[in-house]
């Protein structure tokens, strides 16, 4: 058995990757279905496989992608009940739909454990993103239930949950949080395969194999009984479920003598004499847990139970880890179960309390115990909020069944909190990164994440911010490097590095908020260093010289362009970082991202590699720095997020969520069965485009495709009479005859919409029409070809709204069911969420146009 001493391997990963590589390594059949947040455990598992990767015993798993969640769980069930050690993957309804195989597995008490990124059920509204309600769900189906709070713990429970199970013969849920657990990266320490070998009894994988089902020991599982005996059959699982708590203590006990990190069913850090104590699980343990060593050490007397095994619920282990001094304790809920009289954790909580004062194991009063909700659908929880819950447990009267995070003025539950409190610790540096959903950004960050964690003996912590929208959309990259371990499981707020990426950002965010004063800020540009000013809007010059910071740009696509790279910028604005940043010497940054470029672009040839070089190379001697005036000039100023006269709702609602401020919108202004307006989305106005078609009527033949194949509707043909080509057409206005005989004497026009444009080019490579020289033959230019936006932008707008005044042509004039008549008729399904260059949503488009607004589309999450 290897020392608490032994020099293990620190690497730098997300949670998938670290449950993956023990999940993979402790089993021989592993079923998956890809659903976010978890589908990484299932890549990774299939990747392994496919390179030939082995287990601990020396064979390679066998990865099996089924149909759906229902299908895995059911593959699962069949290789567990043959003696197969078997695993899966899952998170939110895929949890949902293997709940009925879940109870088969647990009423047999057959061993196994499922990897769950905890994920929010889609309720009055689909979310993708993280809390606890689908394990919650599923805690009546008998299996046990282990949570971690962090990457590290992430690998550690996953080893725990897999020993445990074959010991205890109860099935395990070992679940983290989706997103903020499963995706942030942290350095860690890994596991070996002899650690697993040695947490592993062969005797207890031996005892599995020979209860599985074989000819030849015949036997039968799955009868049916009567209500004579079902009962009793029930209760017989009593001893195992008994047992388990003690077993996984046990087996937390070993692993600390193999790693020299000590778990407990409920971890208590704190004041030992503490007053007010906080109970959650999950990673808003680890906010808590910073917070909680802050007050500590300014004399406040406060703590947190963090609960490690939540089922089987060993209430006197609960109490035992409570300071006796506890007077008051607030428990922290991830899910919301309307119409309880508390959540899971807050009940059971306070059933261990009561049972405890009868028989004895506590002492004196009880304490005070107060239920509240916090961080649904992956909100924020911060130490300002940590704050406000160990605050109103110093009140007088208490709030109860309270709320943090959200401002609640319909029922009044929420806890006000100070946005400004902060409890990170000295030495940390922070930076954070405004990108465009595939432009690389994110990946960048995580190479930078890789690069400090391998040349430095910094803990190193990435967070990523999605837009449900995916790739065209804001992505926010936080990283932090600290020379002691991470806890801040939250969002940074004052970074000493900020970078935007997309110049269009300033328009519509607020970016800058985030820059501490003093920070440095890294723009790319489409202007030069002398220019760029003048380009800035008001409130970011302002902010700038407010907050006196350093200001650099480099044009990155530029740079990008004539090296061949497209849009991907992410080795330019990866180098650009580590010049400026001073996290690491230049030289020795530069030879690190040379390094990550051969591992990332090796496969894709020299070429691509040496590209990539030169784009770092490059990018260092493309940096200028701006020097700061001493007053804000710019006549420009920050777009509203929608229009004035928008309706009222979008005022109200939706151009907060635009404009990056949904989480101050309060309880009373959404809908409360989630029943939203129609056609919202044609004020958003994304603007994400660095280069949109442009119309050359002369070249077009009026096939009408660019408009059928465009995913978002924001190329648009229409026939018109010839008085809406006259004086009230705008600058520019474009028109020629329409050529279809149906429509004698009207005019024909192409339009985009530039602001709702995603630039993926479908449109170009679909036109047919190609110009022709002087010879008659065909050019590289089309009847469609793409142009640079920005200057253009206000000039296409403008014909764009004249555009949508024009009236339509009347229906009983083309045949609506062909191709070319379909786009003469309006969509109504426009400016979706898809990402650039969608294949889906132009079928979607496609039937509301044929079907109008009789159209009724049903949606089952």
């Amino acid at each position: 058995m290897a020392s608490p001493k032994s020099k293990r391997r620190m690497v730098t990963l997300d949670g998938n990757a670290a449950v993956a590589h023990v999940a993979y390594a402790t089993n021989e059949i592993i079923a998956i279905y890809p659903i976010t947040p978890a589908s990484p455990m299932g890549e990774i598992a299939d990747e392994k496989a496919a390179r030939g990767e082995k287990n601990i015993w020396g064979t390679v798993p066998e990865v099996i992608e089924m149909q759906s969640e229902g299908g895995a769980a059911g593959a699962v069930h069949g290789a567990l009940t043959t003696g197969a050690l078997t695993t899966t993957f899952t998170a939110s309804q895929g949890l949902l739909l293997m709940i009925p195989n879940m109870y088969k597995i647990a009423g047999e008490l057959t061993p196994t454990v499922f990897h769950i990124a905890a994920r929010s059920v889609a309720t009055h509204a689909l979310s993708i993103f993280g809390d606890h309600s689908d394990v919650m769900a599923a805690r009546a189906t008998g299996w046990a239930m282990l949570a971690s709070n962090s990457v590290q713990e992430a690998m550690d429970f996953a080893l725990i949950a897999q020993a445990a199970t074959l010991e205890a013969r109860v099935p395990f849920i070992h679940f983290f949080d989706g997103f903020r657990t499963s995706h942030e990266i942290q350095k860690i320490e890994e596991l070996s395969y002899d650690d697993m070998r040695a947490m592993i009894d062969e005797a207890w994988v031996l005892e599995h194999r020979l209860r599985g089902l074989s000819p030849d020991r015949p036997a039968i599982r799955g009868t049916a009984q009567n209500p004579d005996v079902f009962f009793q059959g029930r209760e017989t699982v009593n001893p195992y479920y008994l047992k388990t708590p003690g077993i996984v203590q046990a087996t937390m006990d070993r692993f600390a003598e193999l790693t020299g990190r000590q778990y407990h069913l409920f971890d208590y850090v704190g004041a030992p004499d503490a007053e007010r104590v906080v109970v959650l699980m999950g990673s808003g343990a680890e906010t808590v847990h910073e917070v909680v060593e802050y007050l500590t050490a300014r004399g406040e007397k406060v703590g947190v139970v963090k609960v490690r095994l939540f089922r089987p619920f060993d209430g006197a282990a609960f109490v035992a880890a409570l300071p006796p001094t506890t007077r008051a304790v607030a428990v922290l809920d991830r899910s919301k179960e309307p119409g309880a009289a508390g959540e899971p954790l807050y009940l059971d909580v306070q059933a261990a309390l009561r049972e405890a004062a009868a028989t004895g194991q506590w002492q004196g009063d009880l304490p005070l115990v107060v239920g509240g909700r916090y961080g649904l659908g992956s909100k924020e929880f911060n130490p300002g909020m940590v704050k406000a819950v160990l605050d109103n447990l110093a009140a007088e009267q208490p709030k109860n069944h309270f709320t943090v995070g959200i401002i609640d003025d319909v029922t009044g539950t929420s806890l006000p909190w100070d946005e400004t409190f902060n409890t990170e610790p000295e030495g940390v540096h922070r930076a954070v990164f405004y990108g465009l959903g595939s432009d690389g950004t994110v990946g960048a960050n995580k190479n930078s994440i890789k690069i400090i964690g391998e040349v430095t003996d910094y803990y190193a912590q990435g967070y990523f911010v999605y837009d449900s929208k995916k790739a065209g959309s804001m992505t926010i990259s936080h990283l932090r490097f600290s020379p002691r371990p991470i806890h801040s499981t939250y969002l940074i707020d004052q970074a000493e590095f900020l970078a935007c990426h997309a110049f269009p950002f300033l328009e519509r965010y607020d970016v800058l908020r985030h820059l501490k004063p003093g920070g440095v800020f890294l723009l790319n540009s489409p202007y030069p260093a002398e220019e760029v000013w003048d380009h800035l809007p008001y409130e970011v010059q302002e902010a700038l010289i407010e907050k006196r910071a350093r200001f650099y740009v480099i044009d990155a696509y530029d740079l990008a362009r004539s090296l061949g790279l497209g849009g991907r910028i992410n080795v330019i604005m990866q180098a650009a970082f580590f010049t400026i940043s001073g996290v690491l010497p230049e030289d020795q940054a530069l030879a690190m991202i040379e390094k990550a470029v051969e591992d990332t672009y090796g496969s894709k040839g020299p070429a691509v590699v040496e590209m990539n070089k030169r784009a770092a190379r490059m990018a260092r001697e493309r940096i200028r720095e701006v020097p700061l005036p001493e007053k804000a000039t710019s006549p420009i100023r920050r777009r509203l997020p929608v229009p004035e006269d928008a309706p009222e709702f979008v005022r109200r609602v939706t151009a907060e969520l635009i404009a990056g401020r949904g989480d101050r919108l309060p309880v009373s202004v959404l809908p409360a069965d989630g029943t939203y307006p129609a056609g919202t989305a044609r004020y958003e106005k994304r603007n994400i485009a660095l280069e949109i078609p442009v119309w050359e009527p002369e070249v077009c033949i009026q096939c009408n495709l660019c408009a059928f194949v465009c995913p978002h509707a924001a190329i648009r043909v229409k026939v018109y009479d010839e008085q809406y080509a006259n004086g009230d057409a705008p600058e520019g206005w474009q028109a020629v005859p329409a050529k279809d005989k149906a429509f004698q004497g009207m005019l024909y026009t192409v339009q985009v919409a530039p602001e709702d444009c995603t630039g993926c080019t479908a449109c170009v490579h679909v036109c047919p029409a190609y110009a022709k020289d002087e010879q008659g033959r065909k050019t590289d230019r089309k009847a469609i070809n793409m142009a640079p936006q920005p200057p253009i932008r206000e000039r296409e707008a403008a014909k764009w709204d004249y555009f949508l005044r024009i009236p339509d042509p009347d229906p009983r004039r083309f045949n609506p069911f062909t191709v070319k008549g379909s786009q003469y008729l309006p969509p109504m399904f426009e400016f979706s969420g898809a990402c650039a260059g969608c294949g889906e949503t132009p079928y979607i488009k496609l039937l509301t146009q044929l079907y109008g607004d009789r159209l009724i589309i049903a949606n089952a999450t």
